[in-house]
């Protein structure tokens, strides 16, 4: 199963504390609330808490905008883009902005997926994941091109992803089972 996704085209919510909004990728499985892995790009426009997830590794990358500083008991984390940053569900974190800015997320439920996030300018490969274009263009084994703003998501299906131009840059999520 492999799904193209094109960020325009994603459905917007708002956050219950009205600081944001998420686009949610894909939930997976879908429909299911007790999701296994989940991908999103969120829009953060005012300072304020993380909602919870017990149970849940985060990993949040600073795709656009402005300064964002991360707190919780456990550490204070400044965000820059492009440089992925995991951290537990359980965490309380209040995110201070300074003007708004726009992050990719993947979140995995601890029991079941573990995630590798990471910024690559070479060719990847991977059976689970999702890959977000964040420069340049992209093309799959079987010349399916992605550019900026678009990107897609795979399950049980070993997938190639090269770069056409030496200025390309994606974000790539490696997704495993928990054994």
């Amino acid at each position: 199963m492999r799904t193209h996704f094109d960020y325009g085209q994603l459905p917007v919510s708002r956050w219950r504390n009205g600081g944001g909004e998420t686009r949610e990728i894909v939930s997976f499985p879908p429909g299911d609330a007790q999701f296994g892995w989940r991908a999103s790009i969120a829009t953060i426009d005012a300072d304020g808490p993380f909602s919870p997830f017990p149970g849940i590794d985060r990993v949040i990358t600073l795709l656009h905008g402005d300064s964002v500083l991360l707190r919780s008991e456990q550490v204070q984390q400044r965000l820059l883009p492009h440089q992925p940053w995991a951290f537990p569900g359980e965490w309380a974190v209040e995110a201070q902005i300074s003007g708004s800015c726009q992050d990719f997320n993947i979140m995995t439920r601890r029991d079941s997926w573990l995630s590798q996030v990471e910024v690559v300018q070479q060719p990847v490969t991977s059976t689970h994941g999702v890959a977000w274009v964040l420069s340049g263009e992209w093309q799959t084994a079987d010349r399916e091109r992605l550019t900026v703003d678009q990107g897609m998501w795979w399950l049980d299906e070993e997938t190639t992803l090269a770069p056409l131009s030496a200025e390309a840059s994606l974000l790539f999520v490696t997704l495993n089972r928990v054994p």
